[in-house]
């Protein structure tokens, strides 16, 4: 019996919260982790990962997944939620839908950012630096490496842009096959000049270290950079993609009461506002957004001049082509 116990209790599983990692992480760690530990009574831990459903697949089909509360991209969060991989939401707890954006609310997922994938320079070195895609490809203009992150989805968009397709056109140039094929042709040209990056701390890090003259990266990451490290880089809005992460629950996790409990504390206005002080990222909670200070709604993908010439990420577009353009991807990248 007390061999028993002693399994029992060694088998009980802290609450885990996965996230993304660097800055972002570290100010999800501030204010709304370590806070919540108080009021749980027990510790929360905090792990990270790079994305991709076939992880979640593979955690959720193998039974009592070792992580709770996930935070998920939007394409992860529709295939997930199709596919049974997570536990459903009960929007009572959060106070009701309406109380989020539109975007923010799934029947699987709570929104737990607005964020942007931009050009990020390094105004130290590059006074007059690049305003578009275009730009970006112009190695002679502006010489040195370029960092995209690895794979299709923005790296083709991107492309497009850079060879002179409308913000406003561009998925309807990507859903036909000249279009991919014109996407995939511009990427040539910039090949030899093109380093990948996978997580999201990765681009800032090229940029500081010089190996690269200019990234794509995340907007919260680029200003989160400045403060903490005293950077001077510098997002580019024309051109950007923005999109709303969400926290979600692994389907048979031990721990879902808690991680309910969690997400609505991490939704809490008093606590969501709290975040732009940190990191740059748009708040879904509505009443948490019309109290973020003036000065930092400058800096977030939401403010309305930020949102000249971006881009919606396409969900739909990427649920429906993302196999087919990632076998595509791979071995354009392996020729």
């Amino acid at each position: 019996m007390a061999l028993a116990l002693t399994t029992g209790i060694a088998a009980a599983r802290d609450l885990t919260v996965v996230s993304w990692g660097g800055t972002y992480q570290d100010a999800q760690r501030k204010i709304y982790f370590e806070p919540y530990s108080k009021v749980l009574g027990k510790p929360v831990l905090d792990e990270t990962w790079d994305g991709g459903i076939g992880v979640l697949q593979a955690k959720v089909k193998a039974g009592a997944p070792n992580w709770d509360a996930v935070q998920v991209e939007a394409e992860e969060l529709a295939l997930g939620c199709a596919d049974g991989l997570f536990e459903k939401v009960d929007w009572d707890k959060l106070g009701g839908k309406d109380k989020f954006l539109a975007s923010a609310v799934s029947p699987c997922g709570v929104g737990a950012i607005v964020w942007s994938t931009a050009i990020a320079y390094d105004s130290a070195k590059l006074a007059d630096g690049p305003k578009s895609w275009a730009d970006f490809w112009d190695v002679k203009k502006f010489p040195g490496k370029r960092a995209l992150r690895k794979g299709p989805k923005y790296t083709l968009e991107f492309a497009l842009l850079a060879d002179g397709v409308s913000a406003d056109k561009v998925y309807d140039v990507l859903s036909t096959p000249d279009g991919v094929d014109r996407a995939f042709k511009k990427l040539d040209e910039l090949k030899p000049n093109l380093v990948w990056w996978e997580s999201g701390a990765q681009p800032l890090q090229l940029l500081a270290s010089g190996e690269v003259t200019m990234a794509s990266a995340y907007n919260g990451r680029i200003t989160g950079i400045n403060k903490t490290e005293n950077r001077a880089f510098k997002v580019v809005w024309p051109g950007s993609i923005y999109a709303v992460d969400s926290w979600v629950i692994l389907k048979g996790a031990e721990n879902k009461t808690a991680a309910e409990d969690f997400i609505a504390f991490a939704s809490k206005p008093e606590n969501q506002v709290k975040l732009p002080d940190y990191v740059a990222y748009g708040l879904p909670n509505n009443e948490a957004a019309s109290k973020v200070a003036p000065a930092l709604q400058a800096e977030l993908p939401t403010a309305l001049d930020n949102l000249q010439g971006a881009i919606a990420l396409n969900t739909d577009f990427w649920i429906d082509h993302s196999e087919e353009l990632t076998k595509r991807f791979n071995a354009w990248l392996a020729q």
